[in-house]
């Protein structure tokens, strides 16, 4: 008598489903450190560079402006290439491997920006860092979208985002709190050269004591640089114990190990009909690529089978709508003006209290929390539109202000306050929306055989975008001012019009074939699921014993 295979049960879901399995939500909260080293290693720079014993070990980064977005702009240029190449890497190795190498790699790489004695090194460590945040970044929505399930996938993602924030958040305050070592000067006694009478500043060429700086030391700078190796190191080893991917072990045809820990993931048994039609699902789906690759790559091997596996992503019609989309995605999540509002923030925080940062990466980090909490109760398309309706808006009321009161806005207390409050607005709206769900969107809609490979290109794609914006933003602010943020406004408008018109609602749905409209491919899974339930002896549709499939398939490896 056959086995039987049914529906999964839908009378859990959302945030029940997610407490309900605390070994899950440890899986993918554990690899979202990732997330943190990333958000740590952006944020903890800014702080570094204003510190006066670092001008002093590096004058020319401290005072040279492009030599010091140069030096800001490695990490992203190197994290573009790192998620760009790690899509065959993620697939060769497993994304467990993955994590663990891009680890190594990071600690690596920040060891050698700690103890930087010259340009060449701190750049050298920060171009190795970058490499390794590329491949986390890439990797780690990957991985929590593989082991998830679709009614708690999106709130799962976002922990990377959240992790990210609460990285930078961190790395305000640990830069503020060593700031201090041995001071706030490099040399106290030595009077500033540097700026104006008016406004002098600090000159590490002339305000430095013969024997480097007697007050502030470097430990103050060191010391942050340095701290982000030990989470590095506790995702690195922690990793160990934690499983791979069940779908990237079902393509590796390592079933057994698959069905174990997708027993682990789902709390349930091996032989579950809950556990058997997931398999049948992923299984599926490899037959599907499997036979496509027969039919349009015979005998193509190797590096070249990967290179017309990226290629299927422009010239099939069905991969490259979900690739335009999860790129468009990541292009507006940077062109919708984030980093502009940072790099103003300074100016407009300038006459403010010191407190005004740690408020703005609160503000950042507890305005993400409500997209992993509705996420996956709401949707994707309404937190993207309402994020970019009031990022539009917060855009548009800050370049007003700009705009009206130009260079006397410092001494106009309720303007500037006016577009601080603003700049938060901004910054709630964007963290919620765009800012996660552009991590969550790419790591859901590609079938597993090109997921990797799609998702290096997205993630990748962003990187770029991020790095593009950092090198023109400072000169637009100097050239039209606040014609800036009218510009970044107008890329949320589009973005709202683009969500509306093209963005898919993926909320809880697993077949993302029917999602895109493409049904041929979703009957053909359908026909290829049929043949491997009656090769195992299954129905799928019926209410017998389960068990059978289950022993039979373990039984054949």
């Amino acid at each position: 008598m056959a086995a039987s295979i049914n529906p999964r049960s839908k009378s859990q879901n959302g945030l029940s489903l997610l407490f309900q399995n605390p070994y899950l939500f440890g899986v993918a909260l554990f690899s979202s450190l990732g997330g943190f080293l990333f958000g740590y290693d952006q944020g903890v720079v800014s702080g570094v560079l204003t510190m006066e014993s670092f001008g002093a070990a590096f004058p020319k980064v401290f005072t040279d402006p492009g030599f010091k977005g140069w030096f800001v702009a490695t990490i992203l240029l190197t994290a573009w290439f790192g998620s760009l190449a790690n899509g065959p890497i993620a697939d060769r190795f497993g994304r467990k491997m993955d994590m663990i190498l891009s680890v190594v790699i990071f600690t690596v790489g920040s060891a050698i920006q700690a103890g930087a004695i010259n340009d060449a090194m701190l750049f050298i460590g920060r171009a190795v860092a970058g490499l390794a945040v590329g491949m986390l970044t890439m990797v780690i929505p990957l991985y929590i979208s593989e082991v998830s399930l679709p009614d708690i996938r999106g709130g799962l993602v976002v922990l990377q985002q959240l992790s990210i924030t609460i990285g930078i958040l961190a790395s305000f305050w640990i830069d503020y709190g060593t700031h201090y070592i041995g001071g706030i000067r490099c040399a106290p006694d030595i009077p500033y050269t540097g700026g104006t009478l008016d406004n002098p500043t600090f000159n590490p060429y002339t305000d430095v004591d013969a024997n480097g700086c007697t007050g502030q030391s470097d430990a103050a700078w060191r010391i942050p640089l340095a701290i982000q190796i030990l989470p590095a190191l506790i995702l690195g080893i922690g990793m160990i114990f934690y499983p791979d991917s069940p779908r990237w072990l079902l393509v590796q045809e390592r079933d057994e190990e698959a069905f174990h820990t997708l027993s682990k993931l789902r709390r349930l048994a091996p032989e579950h009909p809950d556990i058997v039609a997931e398999v049948l699902d992923i299984k599926a789906a490899i037959m599907l690529e499997n036979s496509y690759v027969k039919e349009h790559y015979a005998g193509i091997t190797g590096f070249r089978l990967h290179a017309v596996q990226y290629l299927s992503l422009l010239t099939n019609r069905s991969r490259f709508i979900r690739l335009a989309v999860g790129c468009c995605v990541m292009f507006f999540q940077q062109f919708m003006g984030c980093n502009a509002m940072i790099y103003y923030a300074p100016t407009m925080f300038a006459s403010r209290a010191q407190w005004k940062y740690c408020v703005y990466g609160i503000v950042n980090c507890l305005s993400t929390i409500p997209a992993v909490l509705l996420i996956d109760r709401l949707g994707r398309r309404p937190l993207l539109m309402c994020g970019a309706l009031g990022t539009c808006i917060s855009l548009v009321i800050v370049g007003a202000i700009i705009g009206s009161y130009g260079d006397t806005l410092r001494d106009n207390k309720v303007a500037g306050w006016v577009g601080i409050a603003f700049i938060y607005i901004y910054d709630v709206n964007f963290s919620y929306s765009f800012a996660p769900i552009g991590w969550v969107l790419p790591s859901e809609i590609f079938t597993i055989a090109i997921r990797s490979k799609a998702i290096s290109i997205t993630t990748s794609t962003t990187w770029m975008c991020n790095f593009i914006i950092g090198l023109v933003t400072p000169d637009m602010l100097e050239t039209i001012t606040w014609g800036t943020y009218i510009f970044f406004a107008a890329f949320c408008l589009l973005a709202l019009g683009f969500t509306y018109f093209f963005v898919p609602e993926t909320c809880g749905k697993e077949n993302m074939d029917l999602v895109f409209g493409d049904t041929a491919a979703h009957e053909e899974k359908q026909r290829l699921r049929q043949i491997e339930a009656q090769l195992r002896g299954v129905q799928i549709d019926g209410t017998d014993n389960q068990s059978r499939f289950f022993n039979q398939f373990t039984s054949e490896i």
